[in-house]
């Protein structure tokens, strides 16, 4: 099988915005083992002190597939190997494996290390065996390697067959720029195989958008070891892209390319969204595979075809690597769309059902006004509930009254003062807030608490206002997307209006109603 190295703890890490604890590392460390890599690289365990607990504290973790690897350039020029405090950490750090990144390319050797070529051709050859020496199996990342072979290509090979005499496992070819288009990795690779005698890896950058093209085109050429991170996360555009790579070599390869099993496979996308949340990023929503949108289907004509047969729309089935089909609902759907959203409501719309077109019509009639059900689904299940005549009204809204105060420099402060009626009841409260929406929340929340306690589980998890028609300036139409949770599900909910609380009312009401509905109901326990 293909030996499969992530690299997201210390490559991915370089990406902007992303910072992970001690705590962080050693979880996803676990997840990636669940999925079944084979190699994962903690960091440098002697550039900081977070790398050095990691090290430390990733013994104690019951690891069945992953090996865990340290990070480290060769040693310093002029400087014995057992001298470098970089690989004497490594040493220190307990590791079994190792990979060390050595100069290819000519130009960084006399201008970024500033040394001279056999003097790099020693530190890499040093290192490796030291480390070799104290019982480290060593991966060499051939930094720039492809760059450096088209502008010298004896020197880059000169550089390969050091790190093999000091002993490495694989050497590893790195497009460190990203700037290699996959014919000339193709070609690169079938120059040099017959060169060297060491299995060869991948390790490709996502400058030129080819990362995963580069990286599938060097496992047709012979190459066994390929290195990526989760989501392609890493400096500038990304690395590789394990999420992709890894089901296009299991799926579209057969049992030829290989590298997790089927069991493992499942786990993809639970493992690409477990790391895209303790990264405190969104989750790609258009990853191929992974993303939320992968098996997504918002034409009439397409529904209507994967409802007959899915293999139409779908390359491959989503519950494979762990993701599932989705069927959005806007102004593009036919009414495949809504007997397929129904259905997974627990609705029952047929075609023979007059409800089915009064509830197509009002979609494209709301969606026309401004109101979008992709990010919304708990708002249209209240919208078909209704049309289908099962929706229970939970109050009675009858007034509302806001008032915002700015006194000096200080921040403002809102008031919301409420009316409604519940199972016959009158209720009249207020509350404060930071702004008309948080206060007009605090005060439907205290309106309905004691007849609705499960109240005190939901939560507001995002707030989104979004510009319709600028044109309009402040008296633009806005939609407001309100996303909230209970601590065990997340629903969205949308409104509309050119009224700013308007919009925010109806997207709260929709958020609170489908929460207790969510609640009340014995089979969403």
């Amino acid at each position: 099988m293909l030996e499969i190295y992530d690299t997201s703890l210390r490559d991915g890490s370089q990406m902007e915005g992303i910072s992970y604890s001690t705590e962080d590392k050693l979880n996803i460390t676990q997840k990636l083992d669940e999925l079944g890599i084979d190699y994962v690289e903690g960091g440098w365990p002697g550039s900081n002190p977070k790398d050095i607990e990691y090290f430390k504290k990733v013994q104690e973790l019951e690891l069945e597939n992953v090996q865990v690897v340290a990070f480290a350039s060769t040693r310093r020029a002029k400087v014995a190997a057992a001298e470098d405090k970089n690989l004497q950490a490594v040493v220190d750090s307990g590791v079994d494996v190792a990979t060390i990144f050595g100069k290819t390319w000519d130009l960084h050797v006399t201008d970024a290390l500033k040394t001279d070529l056999d003097e790099n051709l020693k530190m890499v050859e040093d290192s490796i065996k030291y480390l070799v020496e104290n019982g480290i199996e060593v991966h060499f990342d051939a930094e720039h390697f492809f760059d450096g072979y088209k502008a010298n290509p004896d020197y880059a090979l000169e550089v390969l067959k050091a790190a093999e005499r000091g002993g490495t496992a694989t050497l590893v070819l790195c497009d460190t720029n990203g700037g290699t288009l996959p014919s000339e990795i193709r070609d690169i690779i079938a120059d040099i195989q017959d060169k060297v005698e060491t299995p060869l890896g991948i390790h490709a950058h996502n400058d030129s958008d080819v990362a995963v093209a580069n990286s599938i085109a060097a496992v047709e050429e012979g190459v066994h070891h390929v290195q990526g991170t989760i989501n392609g996360y890493g400096e500038r555009c990304g690395n590789a892209n394990l999420s992709s790579i890894i089901p296009n070599l299991n799926i579209k390869y057969e049992e030829d390319f290989n590298c997790i099993t089927d069991n493992q496979l499942f786990k993809l996308t639970e493992v690409s969204r477990y790391v895209s949340e303790v990264a405190n990023l969104t989750p790609p929503t258009h990853s191929p595979y992974v993303g939320d949108s992968a098996f997504a289907h918002k034409g009439g004509i397409h529904v209507s075809a994967i409802l007959r047969e899915p293999e139409t729309y779908e390359h491959v089935k989503p519950e494979i690597v762990g993701n599932q089909r989705r069927v959005l609902v806007s102004e593009l759907s036919g009414k495949s769309n809504l007997v397929y959203k129904a259905e997974e409501l627990g609705i029952d719309l047929d075609d023979e059902n007059t409800d089915l077109k009064a509830v197509l019509d009002k979609v494209k009639e709301l969606e026309h006004q401004g109101y979008h059900f992709e990010g919304a689904e708990a708002s249209f299940e209240l919208l078909v509930e209704k049309a289908a005549g099962r929706y229970e009204k939970l109050f009675q809204l009858e007034g509302i009254r806001i008032i915002t105060e700015k006194r000096g420099e200080i921040n403002p402060i809102s008031e919301a003062s409420i009316k409604v009626t519940v199972n016959g009841e009158k209720v009249h409260t207020a509350a404060e807030g930071d702004g008309p929406v948080n206060a007009l929340d605090k005060a439907l929340r205290k309106a309905l608490r004691r007849f609705y306690p499960t109240l005190e589980e939901i939560h507001l998890i995002d707030y989104k206002v979004r510009v319709l028609e600028g044109k309009d300036g402040t008296a633009a139409k806005v939609r407001v997307l309100i996303e909230s949770g209970n601590g065990h599900e997340t629903w969205g909910t949308v409104g509309a209006s050119t009224n700013i609380i308007e919009a925010s009312w109806q997207a709260l009401v929709d958020s609170i109603e489908y929460g207790i509905k969510l609640k009340s109901d014995p089979n969403e326990q």
